[in-house]
């Protein structure tokens, strides 16, 4: 299974706007397990991370993100999500990801995941051991 992109919708209201993130009847919704949200400072990269079992949600609800998964050795996709291309990346189990903070200020990323968070569950590798030319 391949990581995809879904945009979603802002509703401009009078006192502020609404930003959807997830339904259940959603393209990459898998069941509920947790939602967290992380901070990431712009400039800073967090990753990489392979979970076994989980699926990750992840939406930029403030700032902008710079994701990268590695689809298979040496093929990487790249999104650029948040206040200006607001959208939720799904990656599946399975799958090297990472991100880097690229909006000006600390931009806060919400992963709406199928499962609880399990540290037994996920793979970590240091940043220099995937080859990928972070800019």
């Amino acid at each position: 299974m391949k990581s995809f992109l879904t945009p979603l919708l802002t509703i401009q209201t009078p006192g502020g706007s609404v930003k959807h993130a997830m339904k259940q009847t959603d393209p990459g919704f898998f069941g509920f397990g947790e939602a967290y949200i992380s901070t990431v400072k712009n400039g800073a990269t967090k990753g990489w991370k392979r979970h076994t079992r989980m699926t990750c949600n992840l939406v930029v609800v403030s700032g902008l993100v710079k994701f990268v998964v590695q689809e298979s050795k040496g093929n990487f996709c790249e999104y650029i999500i948040g206040d200006s291309n607001y959208a939720r990346l799904t990656v599946p189990a399975g799958l090297w990801f990472a991100f880097k903070g690229v909006a000006e200020t600390d931009s806060l990323v919400l992963n709406i995941s199928n499962q609880p968070h399990d540290p037994e569950e996920a793979k970590t590798k240091p940043l220099e051991k995937i080859s990928y030319e972070w800019v």
